[in-house]
């Protein structure tokens, strides 16, 4: 998959714990240490830029446009800048240790529980989104397919969904859950006798993943994006895998393909988001078979 690193770069899970007094919380901690997450943003930001650059001076050359770039253009130009974070995620765990697979949260998880926890978040996070937008009067769309090319053709219309539903959410879900979020629950803030790392790096995580949208959303949504950010952090906390997180995250792209972009009715809809689940499953189920489920 081009959006993660050969199976045998990162060491496999070992067998679970025999201490049954460890807590989830301390079973699945990450070893890479704090700085690593601004570390992270900076050097997959310089990654994905330089990627997007290269795309476009060769495309450029080519005889494309920076003004109008093709559809084929701008997907390798996204694809790049995602994997420059991927990259920057897998260097920097690597500098300072020897990261597991189900160190990034690839753990198997409970069916029922993996549904109910997506469900309910999902639930949560469109409830919330729709009152604020109702609030304050939103109207816009993310302008990401609109670029990708998707009512050109039935190719560009395959490949930006492919991108938008598997590989955004796969890459992106990998950078800011299993690296960013994993980095920065290791700070500890206490209050009452109750720890807040985790809320805390579920805000700051939030925070990030809103603003790494700010070219492709509506400013009025980067809140909400934001928000989204936040919930996949707690689906991937509550439920000790990234798998519901990647499967939340491609419903929702999903959903704002097929309604905003290309109108479509709910049995293709759902067809997507199925197709898109299956592919990701497919892809990144076999990185987690090895791994110990700790819920």
């Amino acid at each position: 998959m081009p959006s993660l690193p050969p199976t045998d770069a990162i060491a496999p899970s070992p067998s679970p714990p025999d201490a049954p007094s460890e807590s989830l919380r301390e079973r699945d901690q990450v070893p890479w240490p704090l700085w690593t997450a601004p570390a992270g943003v900076v050097l997959g930001l310089a990654l994905g830029l330089v990627g997007s650059i290269v795309v476009a001076v060769v495309a450029a050359i080519g005889g494309s446009t920076l003004a109008h770039p093709t559809p084929a253009v701008s997907i390798l130009g996204d694809l790049l800048f995602d994997l420059g974070f991927v990259a920057a995620a897998i260097y920097l765990a690597r500098v300072s240790s020897r990261p597991r697979l189900a160190d990034f949260g690839f753990r198997p998880v409970s069916p029922a529980l993996a549904v109910g926890a997506v469900a309910l978040a999902g639930i949560g996070y469109y409830l919330i989104t729709a009152i604020y937008a109702s609030l304050f009067r939103l109207h816009g769309s993310d302008k990401l397919p609109s670029e990708l090319g998707v009512t050109k053709s039935t190719a560009a219309l395959i490949a930006a969904a492919v991108f938008v539903c598997v590989i955004a959410p796969v890459c992106e879900e990998f950078f800011f859950r299993g690296f960013i979020f994993g980095a920065l629950r290791r700070w500890r803030i206490g209050f009452a006798g109750r720890s807040l790392g985790p809320w805390i790096a579920a805000v700051i995580t939030g925070i990030l993943f809103g603003l790494a949208h700010t070219g492709s959303a509506s400013p009025q949504y980067l809140l909400p994006l934001g928000f989204l950010g936040f919930v996949l952090c707690l689906l991937r906390w509550r439920t000790a895998s990234l798998y519901p997180a990647m499967a939340l995250h491609s419903i929702n792209n999903s959903l704002a393909l097929g309604l905003n972009e290309l109108h479509w009715g709910a049995p293709a809809i759902l067809g997507l988001m199925a197709g898109s689940i299956a592919v990701i499953s497919a892809l990144t189920g076999p990185l987690g078979a090895r791994s110990p489920r700790l819920v």
